[in-house]
């Protein structure tokens, strides 16, 4: 029988089987940031051990970072306990040999943007992080996964990771994307689909015409929310898209050396006869521009339809009453002509410079609605560097967006840009929970052009039709 990639990537990195469902897994790449690498460096500092392969090792200072206007030379972090989190970090990295990312480091940024822009990410890779979206890398044809702080420290100390071996799944979407729709909608209509448990246990294995369609940027969105319907990863074969990016932003191999990289690269795909434990079929043609009501990811509409009613199983019905409470909204409402105070856009989802493009675009010649606090937050130091020689940094500006440093930021409150209780936001972020952009805050998953259009019109509309306006 023949084996799916995600099979092949595991194989080509099992150093030994454990027993019949964990191996030890080599990690070709393992990336860290401030906050769930502090007790992994304690217990190295406890047990007397170095860092095994530092040079497989990259850190990224992102999660607490601020993001206020300042120049980079100038970025301080103000909170205490962030302060010393980055602090103890750095440290830690400087201690052991690890490249940092560090507050002032011009080529700073959030993780999953930083490191395939340096092109660290290549097919076929096992790249780990303390962080639970690093399945954005499945983009790439890399088996990217998030890891708990215990296991940092045993990747830390070995390169290996004691893995339990996931199920396959197999998503297959035909059709096209309409205009106005992105591969943000098609995601959050995955997810809607299937649940947010929906691929709990398995990989996934994105296929078909409407995903080899897509940007290398646009399936890096696919893959960073995938983890929002319990995916353990997920991954796109490689093709011409892939090596199209790869060869733009890997520096180390070229000429005779890139090219047999590229032959190997596109030889890593599933078997045609390859079993897949679940397979879904979708169709891109189904999909319209997506939003978020409740809580959860796969609490979304598409922005013509209206809320759904009650369900009448006991728990679905509770959780939905829930998480309609904390929103304000009501069962059978629309969400076109909502009002909101804030806009978001930015985070590892949805702020690489295609992002930023496509909110230039609409935003050129109008200007954000008074009533509504507008933020444009760069994945990336090259990101916004390059934002501000293509123009689109100067758009924004002029059409009263804040153009912010690079970090995570609002995507959730663990630095100073947080949202107020009962404010709402359209945010081109992940997660909607309760509580995750602030206390008490409402948070509506959209694409970056719904985002934008959001903010000129100071309610959520529908960009299908601003785009007919225009």
């Amino acid at each position: 029988m023949g084996q799916t990639l995600y099979q092949k990537i595991v194989r080509g990195h099992t150093v030994f089987e454990v027993d019949a469902q964990h191996v030890a897994l080599y990690a070709d790449l393992h990336i860290m940031n401030e906050y769930t690498s502090p007790q992994a460096f304690a217990g190295l500092a406890e047990k007397g051990l170095p860092v095994r392969c530092p040079e497989k090792q990259m850190g990224v200072v992102d999660h607490v970072i601020p993001t206020h206007p300042v120049p980079v030379g100038q970025r301080t972090i103000v909170i205490d306990a962030a302060a010393h989190q980055a602090a103890n970090f750095t440290r830690n990295c400087q201690k052991h040999g690890i490249h940092l990312f560090d507050v002032t480091d011009p080529e700073q940024g959030i993780e999953h943007v930083v490191a395939p822009e340096l092109g660290l990410i290549r097919p076929g890779m096992v790249v780990l992080c303390g962080d639970s979206h690093t399945t954005t890398y499945g983009a790439l044809g890399a088996l990217g996964f998030g890891i708990g702080t215990s296991e940092v420290e045993h990747v830390l100390a070995t390169q290996t990771l004691i893995y339990r071996v996931a199920r396959d799944m197999r998503i297959h979407v035909d059709g096209m994307l309409a205009r106005g729709t992105t591969s943000k909608d098609l995601v959050l209509y995955i997810i809607a689909r299937i649940g947010a448990q929906g691929a709990r246990g398995f990989v996934v294995e994105y296929t078909g015409p409407a995903i080899e369609a897509l940007s290398a940027e646009a399936r890096m969105t696919l893959c960073n929310m995938t983890v929002e319907a319990g995916a353990r990863g997920a991954l796109i074969a490689p093709d011409a898209t892939t090596l199209q990016y790869g060869g733009a932003h890997i520096k180390d191999l070229s000429g005779e050396a890139l090219d047999d990289a590229k032959a190997r690269w596109l030889a890593l795909r599933s078997d045609d006869d390859a079993k897949f434990d679940v397979t879904h079929r979708f169709d891109a043609s189904d999909v319209g521009p997506f939003v978020t009501w409740g809580t959860s990811p796969d609490q979304a509409i598409a922005i013509n339809h209206r809320i759904p009613a009650l369900s009448a199983d006991e728990t679905e019905r509770h959780n939905a009453s829930k998480a309609l409470n904390y929103m304000g909204l009501d069962a059978g409402q629309s969400l076109d002509g909502l009002p909101i105070d804030h806009v978001f856009i930015g985070s590892c989802t949805n702020a690489r410079i295609e992002d930023l493009r496509a909110i230039a675009d609409i935003v050129r010649g109008h200007k954000v609605a008074p009533s509504v606090r507008a933020m444009v937050v760069p994945g990336s130091g090259r990101v916004r560097d390059q934002a501000e020689r293509e123009g689109i940094a100067a758009a924004l500006i002029d059409a009263g967006f804040e153009w912010r440093q690079p970090g995570c930021s609002m995507c959730l409150a663990m630095n100073d840009d947080i949202l107020k209780p009962g404010e709402r936001c359209a945010s081109t972020t992940n997660r909607n929970f309760e509580g995750r952009q602030g206390r008490g805050a409402r948070t509506h998953l959209m694409s970056p052009a719904m985002a934008a259009a959001a903010a000129l019109a100071g309610r959520i509309v529908d960009i299908r039709k601003e785009i007919a306006h225009d």
